[in-house]
């Protein structure tokens, strides 16, 4: 029988957590490893689109979901978000009893680690809520457990995820940068994606991945221009989602012509992320890309935003 919270513990009502989405400016992809995964070379930025995750003591773990495509949010064990409160629970073998609830923001299966923000965003609130004080060292630990993308939702700001993408190395950014992000009708699932991939490069010499030292100059100096100019085929994942979406095309050409500096698929898709020079640009991007019938919506968000926050 998992023990209780201990008693000594002051257990809050409820704790809330805010949680980015990002965006991969670099996402370069090798051959897949013997066990399925790819090495990566990932260049992580968080951005100001946040989902919400409150939760509360219950009498049994349950996960419920408010906001746009709430619907196609799974609401049981294979939620990141119940996967995370398990983890911790039974790291320190107490009883998962909590209510999750996600008010959610970033678009679903569109390539913005989502559902990895709501894993990382549980993760912290269980950990305050239970008054474990848990190390960030051990937080990330149980992300990398949950997936590739969970460390970094942890930590926000920039970074280059290595491995498949798990093994984070901080990066400084000189600016912030101006993003506009298209979101599509319907999802693309990340390992579909994965898959095409391999189909689309096999029997080809994958090289392996390393960032691009231009890219990461340009995150240093908070030079729009410069990062714009590092991004054109920057995304390793793009003709796979492409292929499987070939519609995501029009998207990108219709930000491009709205006066983006650079444009491309947001991680495995099928959102596409678009680099302005600044606010008035972005927004115009965003009322052009919205009238193209291109896409469903278009989001303005500014980078890099902080990682996983405890905010009541």
């Amino acid at each position: 029988m998992p023990a209780q919270v201990p008693a000594q513990a002051e257990v809050p009502a409820q704790v809330r957590v805010r949680v980015p989405a990002k965006v991969n400016v670099q996402l370069a992809v090798g051959a897949a490893r013997p066990d399925g995964f790819h090495d990566l070379a990932n260049v992580f930025l968080a951005v100001g689109l946040y989902d919400e995750i409150t939760v509360t003591p219950a009498d049994a773990l349950r996960v419920t979901c408010a906001g746009p495509d709430a619907a196609q949010v799974p609401l049981d064990t294979t939620n990141l978000a119940a996967r995370a409160a398990l983890a911790l629970a039974e790291r320190h073998g107490i009883d998962p009893a909590v209510h999750i609830h996600i008010d959610k923001d970033i678009p679903v299966a569109g390539g913005m680690a989502g559902g990895s923000a709501d894993g990382a965003g549980a993760l912290l609130a269980c950990d305050t809520l239970w008054g474990l004080g848990s190390s960030q060292d051990e937080l990330l630990a149980i992300c990398a457990e949950l997936g590739s993308d969970v460390p970094f939702s942890l930590i926000g700001g920039a970074a280059l995820g290595t491995g498949r993408g798990e093994h984070l190395t901080p990066l400084d950014v000189g600016g912030g940068f101006h993003w506009v992000f298209a979101v599509a009708d319907g999802g693309l699932s990340t390992p579909t994606v994965f898959r095409e991939f391999d189909r689309l490069t096999e029997g080809t010499d994958v090289p392996l991945p390393a960032a691009d030292p231009a890219l990461l100059a340009a995150l240093r100096t908070g030079d729009p221009v410069a990062l714009a100019a590092t991004l054109g085929g920057s995304n390793g994942l793009q003709p796979a989602a492409l292929s499987l979406r070939p519609s995501l095309a029009d998207t990108l050409a219709a930000g491009t012509a709205a006066g983006a500096l650079a444009a491309l698929v947001s991680g495995s898709g099928p959102t596409t992320a678009f680099l302005a020079k600044d606010a008035d640009t972005a927004a115009a991007v965003a009322e052009a890309l919205t009238a193209s019938g291109t896409c469903r919506t278009a989001r303005v968000a500014t980078a890099p935003a902080p990682g996983a926050t405890v905010v009541s």
